[in-house]
């Protein structure tokens, strides 16, 4: 599976998520190791993930 990265790597301290792609910093270096029913589990959560962070980060930046 192709990485999801988009080259706007920054991690979210409280998440530990990724801003650009919503991965952790274990599965960014597990990625091409990861079987590929592992990948996709990841992959479809990734849209859940940034949405979640994007909500706390403007909750952040509101205070």
């Amino acid at each position: 599976m192709r990485s999801p990265c988009v080259e706007l790597c920054g991690f979210d301290a409280p998440t530990g998520w990724c801003q650009g792609c919503g991965r952790t910093r274990e599965e960014v270096r597990r990625w091409r190791n990861l079987l590929p029913g592992d990948a996709l589990r990841v992959a479809s959560d990734l849209p859940h993930r940034l949405a979640k962070l994007s909500i706390r980060l403007a909750k952040d930046g509101a205070r």
